[in-house]
């Protein structure tokens, strides 16, 4: 059904997305740009993503926790740069089902990661559509002149690793499909990465200051290291078995026979928004170092070599894939 008590376009931004808005820069959403100065020493970063309902969230997925993964989508593309985020721009298409309280708890979510993170509205634009809803951030950071991490810097004897926990993307997908048979816990659990994802922000300095190649993992972590190796032109040697699982992950994959088969699905699921990245051997102790003091698991996982594309193992054997990750279209 069509929701009600729908505001028109201008008073959804001064009610709802002016409070948002950077105190400076946004010049109160009142007119059709923002200015942003340069700051000196520093590279400006952008990066942009869509979230479409029905692909990337559920249409009764509660808007709150649709605008929070918008926004931490994006942080964790900038995370993994290496770079600082301070603002966004935003693109609202409302569908049928988003009325005025829709839109409050939509707004509601921002606010709460806003503060959260350290981000303001710069601008954007909201208009209504007949089809799903959709919305779209472009997502600004800062980062020290020439230090952005790409993916193009891993060398022949680096190490991999990534953080936090590889799966839970795709299993929250299937927790909140309930499709999955764990404690409540464990649902809960997996269901609030999966709206929630947590971007590691507070590992971009590290990042910045170690990694010689990075990429979040959002399309699947066999997809992702493709694209790395493919950038640096060499070859990611990794072992299955070190993926490191949550613990309702690996509750899941303990309950399973067909491990191999498991294990490929939590590797290649996407929506982890964890980061992969390389670097120099000698950097590893104090890469770990570093970690600890945020608290954040990391786990190496293999290594670089020459040649190209990416070699897994598992049990000692070689793991082709058929599809190595989330594919957009």
């Amino acid at each position: 059904m069509p929701a009600v008590d729908v505001a028109g376009e201008f008073e959804t931004i001064r009610r709802l997305f002016a409070p948002l808005a950077h105190p400076e820069w946004g010049r109160g959403l009142m007119d059709d740009v923002a200015v942003v100065p340069s700051r000196a020493g520093y590279d400006l970063v952008l990066t942009k993503d869509a979230i479409v309902e029905g692909v990337h969230f559920l249409p009764d997925d509660p808007l709150d926790t649709v605008a929070r993964k918008l926004m931490r989508v994006n942080l964790s593309d900038l995370a993994a740069k290496g770079a600082e985020p301070f603002g966004y721009l935003l693109a609202c298409h409302w569908s049928q089902r988003c009325g005025w309280p829709e839109r409050v708890t939509f707004c509601d979510g921002l606010r709460v990661d806003q503060k959260a993170f350290g981000v303001a509205l710069l601008g954007g634009d909201t208009v209504s559509t007949p089809g799903p809803a959709s919305f779209s951030m472009t997502l600004l950071g800062w980062i020290p002149k020439g230090r952005t991490v790409g993916r193009a810097g891993a060398r022949p004897g680096d190490l991999v690793f990534v953080t936090g926990a590889i799966g839970d993307g795709w299993l929250g997908l299937e927790a909140v499909q309930d499709r999955l048979s764990l404690d409540p816990e464990r649902i809960a659990a997996l269901s609030d990465h999966y709206r929630t994802p947590m971007p590691r922000v507070e590992f971009a300095g590290v990042v910045r200051d170690m990694a010689s190649a990075a990429v979040d993992v959002s399309d699947g972590l066999i997809a992702d290291l493709g694209h790395l190796a493919e950038a640096s032109r060499v070859r990611i040697e990794i072992d299955l078995e070190l993926a490191p699982l949550s613990a309702a992950g690996q509750v899941w994959f303990e309950g399973r026979v067909d491990g191999q088969d498991a294990l490929e699905k939590l590797v290649t699921g996407g929506d982890d928004y964890e980061i992969a990245f390389t670097a120099a051997a000698r950097d590893e102790a104090a890469i770990r170092r570093e970690a600890e003091r945020r608290h954040l698991r990391l786990t190496k996982i293999g290594r670089v070599t020459a040649g190209q594309g990416v070699a897994a193992r598992f049990g000692g054997k070689p793991v082709a894939f058929d599809r190595p990750g989330f594919t957009h279209g």
